[in-house]
């Protein structure tokens, strides 16, 4: 299965949170998945940490590409394409990373692996982390 991962549960995955299910943790190691890390939750993940509303135990520029070297996860870049298809979705969610994650869920054919309900109401290929 080839998995987008919601910046939340890279986070989470990291900070070794409880909110992570035994299941959801066996699905991001078991090495027949690819599991991708959008540019756009690294995006997400540095301006939250500088304007300090997210504490890392490192900077962004070493936390994240560290956490994925060790998790052995793929760099999903944001090309024009994903950044255009945005404007196609309804208007259900206003987070502007968030649409881009579904977008690039959408358009990439990945499954999107979030505990974000109002995911579910995008015509995006869903797990849903609070539930699997």
């Amino acid at each position: 299965m080839q998995i987008l991962i919601d910046t939340q549960i890279f986070l989470w995955l990291f900070g070794n949170s409880s909110r992570i299910s035994n299941n959801v943790r066996n699905l991001l190691i078991d090495p027949n998945n690819t599991i991708y890390f959008s540019a756009s939750s690294a995006w997400e993940i540095a301006i939250k940490y500088g304007n300090g509303k997210l504490q890392l135990p490192d900077k962004p520029e070493i936390f994240v590409p560290d956490r994925m070297k060790r998790a052995k996860f793929v760099w999903l870049e944001i090309n024009h394409e994903h950044g255009l298809a945005v404007s196609k979705l309804p208007q259900i969610h206003k987070d502007p990373f968030d649409r881009l994650l579904i977008t690039q869920a959408i358009f990439e054919n990945l499954t999107l692996l979030s505990a974000d309900s109002i995911f579910g109401n995008y015509s995006v290929n869903l797990i849903d982390a609070n539930t699997f």
